[in-house]
């Protein structure tokens, strides 16, 4: 599947040509591409879920996907072309360039040693999503994400923006999604699901921006790297995704004088590509 090998291939390229933000990682040095709103438009993102599996017997984990996939999980799939029962060597260093080095303690030692240790590597594709879609099927994400724990899966990763978690922390993230989908809370579910499949802050030619808040509806977020520390960037960041959350686009646009462009260092064709455009804070 070609989209499945160009989310591989960008996993790939941030192994060996990315360089850290937070933690030795960051954008493309390339140029952007020019992309209309238009072209935007025509994208509908997607969840592409990476679990490592502690044995080479695959089935533990297909099985209970597959499980999933039946009681509430729809529109996702297994990806049987990538998935293997055998281990991956490129593993660790791809968990390396994706741990979130944000939250304090987002993963640990063991989580570092049940990547170099496991023994079987399975993919999940998620539909594709509308717009008004993405906030309810990245919550049916974390419930999978959930389901596979469960089964046995030992390391998990969100290759559509490069995100990768300890378990403890994927608990945490489920634990309060659970918490925030029973209140009804709307922007909490949002929040979560940002933090939960999200990457933030990456690099690119004088920005720090945010890879990944197409999966909870938002545009990307880029603040000029003379704002603040990495860490007072990254505030900034979430502070306007949950300013365009709960106010809308137009209003943040206007209060915090930024613009809106579609000009991405990601190809249209690429998982990490945001048809909801990027919102650019002025230096």
């Amino acid at each position: 599947m070609k989209l499945m090998r160009r989310a591989l291939l960008g996993s790939i390229w941030a192994m060996i040509g990315w360089k850290p933000s937070l933690g030795k990682e960051s954008s493309p040095e390339s140029g952007e591409e020019t992309t209309t709103q238009e072209e935007a438009s025509s994208v509908t993102p997607r969840h592409v879920l990476c679990f490592l599996g502690r044995d080479r017997d695959l089935s533990h984990l297909s099985e209970a996907a597959s499980q999933a996939i039946r009681d509430f999980a729809t529109g996702f799939s297994l990806d049987e072309e990538y998935s293997q029962a055998e281990p991956d060597d490129r593993m660790s260093r791809s968990f390396d360039v994706c741990w979130d080095r944000v939250e304090p303690d987002a993963w640990d030692p063991a989580d570092e040693q049940a990547v170099a240790d496991h023994q079987s590597v399975l993919y999940i594709l998620g539909p594709s999503m509308a717009q008004a879609e993405t906030l309810k099927v990245s919550m049916l994400a974390l419930r999978l994400v959930d389901r596979l724990i469960g089964a046995g899966a030992v390391a998990v990763k969100g290759e559509s923006a490069g995100i990768a978690h300890g378990l403890d922390r994927w608990r945490e993230l489920i634990r309060q999604a659970d918490e925030a989908q029973k209140a009804a809370d709307r922007l909490a579910e949002q929040r979560i699901g940002r933090l939960a499949f999200a990457k933030r802050p990456l690099s690119a030619r004088g920005y720090l921006e945010s890879v990944g808040f197409h999966l909870v509806g938002l545009p990307e977020v880029y603040v000029p790297d003379t704002a603040g520390s990495e860490r007072q960037i990254v505030a900034i960041i979430d502070a306007v995704a949950g300013e365009i959350a709960e106010r809308g686009l137009e209003p943040t646009l206007k209060e915090r004088r930024a613009s809106l462009s579609f000009n991405s260092t990601y190809e249209v064709d690429e998982f990490k590509f945001n048809p909801y455009g990027i919102v650019r804070l002025p230096e």
